[in-house]
């Protein structure tokens, strides 16, 4: 009996055994095999949260380190409704803290949308406020009776960032603004919105929180330092409102910018919006072109195109300083009589006289001379009709009527050479202009001065747009435009520098029509003539006061240079002068 059982156990023992080894077998095959790879990695994935992180947007300082655009954290303030317990506490606590109807929050809780189980009470609210709003839901919690829930159960709070702009409404113009979904409008966000937001970054978080490590950096989007001086920017913007008021002008722009670069130290716009709120932008601009006008609003510029008529025309030759013409008073070109601005002849001048008295019968001549082939091609190179590349959004471009465009006519050759026929921005006047300042040499316009990422600068180089004009023709007719506004003692004269500019009047077309009761004024200058530092424009949309610009836009141009030489620490040329010879 005993030796039966004992063999029985054997056999089981054996059995057992036989069954473990199968299994080991089974499991290491299992272990080894393709599909336990898969499993073993769809049971680490389940331990792990697929999260998208988004990149703080990068900041925007001006080229001395000011913050201009930076990041903040607000809250959306809302309830849940499946959870609340006191809508009237609710109610008390956020109209107190946020200074809203107690009864319009109530009637919202009571009375929700249907089908809604969570509702947004309030939004764009800053972080002390909500701060406030949840200490006194977790004080309230506190109190409550153990196992009870407190009065504020339900509200709720959630972060998200928003674009800050610590200067409000200053340089508007030139940074555009971001909404709440992070997508950047207009200048500088506009144009650099990839750069500034940086990438946002896909990547499986562990649940454990023991594991945060695990969590990757997200690597923030490029900060911008612009070539933007914000003392300038400031002052010009203030200048810019007087002269608004001053002369009565329904609007108008100021630009600075330094003509041996091309970078934009200042650039004012009649228009401007705090840019924490933009979402009074369609409240503020009646459309988009309005926003800057300095580079999306082209108009005939008048007068200040004559300073490049005279270029064109002293490089091609056809002209010198002391070339003399016998002015009338009127000429007959493609048909139709021109006269100049008083309708009266000025007699025998020279070519520094036609820019003193801003002859249009002079220049008309001179452009006859040279005829339409020659002087479209240096207005071609001076840039109209094309955009400058300036790196903000949002610019456009004027026109030029060339031989052969269906609305060309012969009498355009000559309205064109003393502004009118043509559009054009105030931003490209200055990069046309720019090549007399520099000695011939064209600049872009640029206004991001270095990137910097990872820790490290990147400088944005001057950028050139080419030479319309010879070093020599730059120089002769920089001396010809100084000496012109010294000649008439121009109210754009600067005490202590010599500065070369000019003058435009240009007419506003109505109907088909000039209207001579209604026109654009400007003035664009720079100084000092002997190693120009500064260039500025100043332009007037319809001012009342005077329809000259020698009596509106000049004088602003004097009031900004003045300005601009304490600002940026230029000596008056007598003291420059002595420190250059020693």
């Amino acid at each position: 009996m005993r030796q039966q059982y004992a063999r029985r156990t054997q056999v089981l023992i054996s059995a057992m055994g036989v069954v473990a080894l199968a299994i080991i077998v089974q499991m290491t095959r299992i272990q080894n095999s393709a599909e336990a790879a898969i499993f073993s990695q769809q049971a680490q994935n389940y331990a792990y949260e697929l999260k998208t992180f988004y990149p703080d947007r990068g900041e925007i300082y001006d080229r001395h380190g000011r913050l201009l655009a930076g990041n903040k954290t607000i809250y959306e303030i809302g309830v849940d409704l499946n959870t609340v317990r006191d809508p009237h506490a609710i109610a008390f606590a956020v109209s107190a803290e946020l200074n809203m109807d107690y009864n319009q929050i109530l009637d919202v809780i009571n009375n929700p949308p249907q089908s809604l189980s969570y509702i947004v009470i309030a939004d764009f609210i800053e972080a002390q406020q909500a701060f406030n709003l949840q200490e006194l839901k977790k004080a309230l919690q506190e109190q409550a009776p153990e196992g009870t829930l407190g009065g504020l159960t339900g509200l709720q709070f959630k972060a998200h960032p928003q674009r800050s702009y610590p200067e409000d409404a200053l340089a508007s113009n030139i940074i555009g603004f971001v909404t709440r979904e992070g997508r950047g409008y207009f200048g500088i966000e506009g144009k650099y919105d990839t750069l500034l937001s940086g990438n946002a970054v896909q990547v499986l978080v562990p649940a454990d929180p023991n594991k945060a490590f695990e969590i990757p950096r997200v690597q923030n989007g490029t900060t911008l330092i612009l070539t933007i001086n914000r003392d300038l920017q400031s002052a010009a913007e203030e200048i810019l409102d007087d002269a608004l008021l001053t002369y009565g002008a329904q609007g108008g722009a100021i630009v600075v910018m330094d003509p041996r670069n091309g970078e934009l130290l200042a650039m004012a716009a009649s228009r401007r919006m705090d840019l924490n709120q933009f979402w009074n932008y369609n409240v503020i601009f009646d459309k988009s072109s309005e926003f800057d006008t300095a580079i999306s609003k082209p108009y005939e510029p008048g007068s200040v195109t004559k300073i490049l008529t005279m270029a064109a025309a002293l490089d091609s030759g056809t002209v010198t300083p002391n070339t003399s013409y016998l002015d009338t008073g009127s000429i007959l070109i493609g048909g139709v009589t021109i006269q100049n601005w008083d309708q009266q002849p000025w007699g025998v001048q020279n070519m520094v006289g036609c820019l003193q008295h801003s002859l249009n019968v002079c220049m008309v001549t001179i452009t006859s001379q040279m005829g339409a082939g020659i002087f479209y091609d240096y207005m071609n190179a001076f840039g109209f009709g094309h955009l400058t590349g300036v790196d903000m959004e949002g610019e456009v471009s004027g026109r030029l009527k060339v031989p052969g465009d269906a609305d060309w006519y012969p009498v355009d050759l000559g309205t064109n050479s003393f502004g009118q026929g043509v559009t054009a921005t105030p931003m490209q006047m200055m990069m046309a202009v720019s090549s007399i300042a520099n000695n011939g040499r064209m600049v872009m316009p640029h206004a991001l001065y270095a990137m910097v990422r990872d820790g490290r600068q990147y400088n944005v180089p001057a950028q050139f747009a080419g030479s319309p004009v010879s070093e020599a023709t730059a120089d002769t007719l920089s001396e010809m435009l100084a000496i012109s506004l010294e000649s008439e003692a121009s109210l754009a004269l600067v005490p202590g520098y010599r500065i070369a500019g000019k003058t435009g009047t240009a007419q506003i077309p109505v109907g088909g029509f000039y209207d001579t009761t209604q026109t654009n004024t400007s003035f664009i200058g720079w100084g000092p003539v002997d190693d120009p530092q500064f260039m500025i424009y100043v332009w007037l949309e319809r001012p009342s006061e005077s329809i000259w610009g020698s009596e509106t836009a000049a004088p602003v141009f004097a009031e900004m240079a003045e300005k601009t030489v304490i600002l940026l620490n230029i000596p008056p040329d007598y003291i420059r002068q002595q420190l250059v010879a020693k």
